[in-house]
């Protein structure tokens, strides 16, 4: 844990009994208002859908969009703390809050994250690495990319998207011009990345308070499935020179770029154990749900200590654990096993009316006495199929 300050709230606290206000009402939000409730704040959610995950378990919800001025306004009238769930928040109406409420987070690093171009080149002026990428406006650009970054590369558009939505792997160059025309859309920057051969996928969380506080949690090991987070294995199978320069990492990030709040920071891990950073959240991330049960301090309540500028938490692992996702097709596999969980299996529901195919609608902690013993009891659950190798 370290401490650097150059905050201008480096001395503002707001403490339990104070209502924080949430710019996004799904399953982050939930997560975020039931951990500040037992700490003692209240909270009123902002989202567009009435009952929202955040607003079944927040003290009110303001039902408006995201892009919704007047609500916004409402929000931080009745706010003495304004914080947000996900990165697509407008960056306009965060704007508009930092002038009338408490936003602690801020505005820039939104409008850093929103876009690939300005996430990646901010990334590599802070000196570490990412992969190679061009910017391209053209089909003609997008061949010009390919050759100088070699195939397979990956397109993308630069703002939008999430698990694996607005984005193409490009393996043949027969594949440019169709990826292209279903990418390209008026007004929609797009990037080409180099591909990285990656050998495993890690994220780390950090959090850092306005007061210069920082710290990190344990490096997650990130195993997708169609775009989607599948699970997390924690402690990640990776050795401690790799763990050390991960975490290193995720703190320089969150020190350079000012951070309040938590930042999640996505990273390939190469075979010769180069690390390359993906992607950053500035906020709670699926890969670090499994700190509700296995860490002394959940990535959930260390965000809200975080912004509301009190000292972090420890972070200190108790157990292995690997998080599990549940999507739509899994919840009734799990309600049908429910008697067969073992007592070392923690679910979370995320109170989603609608249950669709790969949308995320909880997960299951899994502790153990190692991760291996953890994957273990997954498989004899018998509901997701197994994992190769």
């Amino acid at each position: 844990m370290s401490k650097h300050c150059a905050n201008k709230h480096a001395d503002r606290i707001v403490k339990p009994g104070k209502t924080i206000g949430l710019l996004g009402g799904g399953q982050l939000g939930r997560m975020i208002a039931l951990a500040g409730r037992a700490m003692g704040y209240r909270f009123v959610t902002l989202d567009p859908t009435p009952d929202s995950p955040g607003g079944q378990v927040s003290d009110r919800q303001i039902v408006a969009a995201f892009d919704d001025i007047r609500g916004a306004e409402q929000l931080a009238q009745a706010c003495d703390l304004i914080t947000y769930e996900f990165e697509n928040v407008d960056a306009a109406v965060a704007e508009v809050l930092e002038s009338t409420s408490f936003v602690p987070q801020g505005s820039r690093l939104l409008s850093i994250t929103q876009n690939r171009i300005t996430e990646k080149s901010t990334i590599q002026s802070l000196g570490i690495p990412v992969a190679p990428f061009r910017v391209i406006a053209s089909q003609e650009e997008l061949q010009e990319a390919a050759v100088e970054l070699g195939l397979p590369c990956v397109m993308k558009t630069a703002t939008g998207g999430y698990d694996g939505k607005g984005q193409r792997v490009l393996r043949d160059e027969s594949e440019l011009a169709g990826a292209f025309a279903a990418l390209s859309q008026p007004g929609v920057q797009l990037i080409v990345e180099k591909y990285i051969p990656f050998v495993k996928e890690l994220s780390v969380i950090a959090a850092r308070s306005a007061s210069g506080e920082w710290s990190t949690f344990p490096v997650a090991e990130n195993i997708h499935r169609e775009n989607i987070l599948h699970m997390s294995i924690v402690p990640a199978r990776i050795s401690p020179q790799v763990t050390r320069r991960a975490e290193q990492i995720a703190g320089e990030i969150a020190e350079k770029l000012d951070v309040v709040g938590l930042i999640a920071v996505e990273m390939f891990l190469t075979a010769d154990d180069q690390l390359y950073v993906n992607e950053l959240a500035p906020r709670p991330h699926n890969s670090g749900h499994y700190s509700m049960d296995a860490c002394v301090t959940s990535q959930f309540e260390q965000h809200l200590r975080a912004v509301c500028n009190l000292p972090l938490g420890s972070v200190k692992l108790l157990s292995p654990v690997v998080m599990v996702n549940l999507l739509g097709d899994d919840v009734e596999k799990v309600a049908e096993k429910l008697e067969q969980l073992p007592p070392a299996c923690k679910l979370h529901l995320y109170g989603k009316h609608e249950s669709k195919p790969k949308r995320k609608m909880g997960h299951i902690n899994v502790l153990a006495d190692t991760v291996e013993d953890a994957l273990s009891i997954i498989d004899e659950l018998g509901i997701w199929e197994k994992m190769e190798g």
